[in-house]
């Protein structure tokens, strides 16, 4: 069974001034995302699902979508503020402006998901050696299977010159994660790494390994992030910032007993559209890999 690659594009954008998910970087105005399906399509994923917001629907098929469709399986559902809500839960959260997190987006998608699948931010670029590595594990799993798995990246493969980043920091034993804690605020101080962590500096070495968002899961995952989502919308109905991370449901699947997580690595290093200033970092780094003969000038047949 081929796996499903689930691409997380519904963010607003706000520390980069725009649509990231389908601005333009490539020689033929593919965007940094065309790169990371390329690659998951000669990994061995056999469909690609975006979760997108409803608003840039137009926008993310003229420049993105109906390009990858007439390439390989795809399909997109919507993540909105008032999905997987009840009646109550719309009225108590009126004032919130955005989705919930990458937890809530995972779930939208359960209804057309019903393979293991891998899940990416569609902002950041993650190599081919991560594609293959999570293709090979999905691939050998079973619809029931609790052997869910992870890349981790080392955190100095992974900073932005251009402001804070959010990491979850690993702790890992014997190949398997133990468990992770989001860090939303990581990002030099000179030449130190320091995390914000509840209004305090804490310095870390660099060497850390941490979660890019790129996970593995067999479709019991499902099960296990609607509790923990039921768990958080009880608690935060009526916040307007809060949000419920993938990282922190992934680590109670290990935590709660529920499933194991296969730590594997790479030495890939990190590039993305975080900040606006990033754009032409991208731009340069892609240019220097399709010189180089890793991607083809033209990535699609279209």
């Amino acid at each position: 069974m081929k796996p499903t690659l689930l691409v997380l594009a519904a963010g607003m954008g706000s520390r980069y001034g725009g649509v990231k998910q389908i601005d333009a970087v490539g020689v033929h105005g593919e965007t940094l995302l065309d790169f990371g399906v390329y690659d998951a399509n000669k990994s061995g994923f056999g469909k690609v699902v975006f979760i997108i917001r409803k608003d840039i629907e137009k926008d993310f098929r003229e420049r993105l979508f109906d390009r990858i469709a007439e390439n390989m399986d795809a399909d997109y559902v919507f993540q909105s503020k008032e999905a997987l809500l009840n009646e109550d839960q719309i009225r108590l959260s009126e004032k919130r402006t955005k989705p919930w997190g990458t937890i809530h987006a995972v779930l939208c998608a359960k209804q057309v998901v019903k393979e293991p699948f891998a899940v990416i931010n569609a902002d950041d670029y993650y190599g081919r050696e991560a594609f293959s590595i999570l293709g090979g594990h999905l691939s050998n799993l079973d619809n029931e299977s609790t052997e869910h798995a992870m890349v981790g990246y080392v955190l100095d493969h992974t900073m932005s010159l251009s402001g804070t980043v959010s990491r979850a920091i690993c702790t890992v034993k014997d190949d398997y994660l133990v468990s992770m804690c989001e860090n939303t605020k990581i990002g030099y101080v000179g030449d130190k790494v320091i995390s914000r962590i509840d209004e305090k500096d804490v310095q870390l070495t660099g060497k850390e390994w941490v979660s890019m968002n790129f996970f593995g899961f067999a479709p019991t995952a499902f099960e296990s992030f609607s509790t923990y989502w039921d768990e958080f919308i009880k608690d935060n109905v009526t916040t307007e910032k809060a949000e419920c991370f993938l990282p922190n449901g992934a680590s109670s699947i290990v935590t709660n007993g529920e499933g194991r997580m296969r730590f594997y690595t790479t030495q890939e290093k990190w590039f993305g559209m975080t900040y606006s200033e990033d754009r032409q970092i991208v731009k340069d780094e892609l240019e220097h890999k399709i010189a180089k003969g890793y991607y083809p000038e033209k990535l699609w047949k279209y």
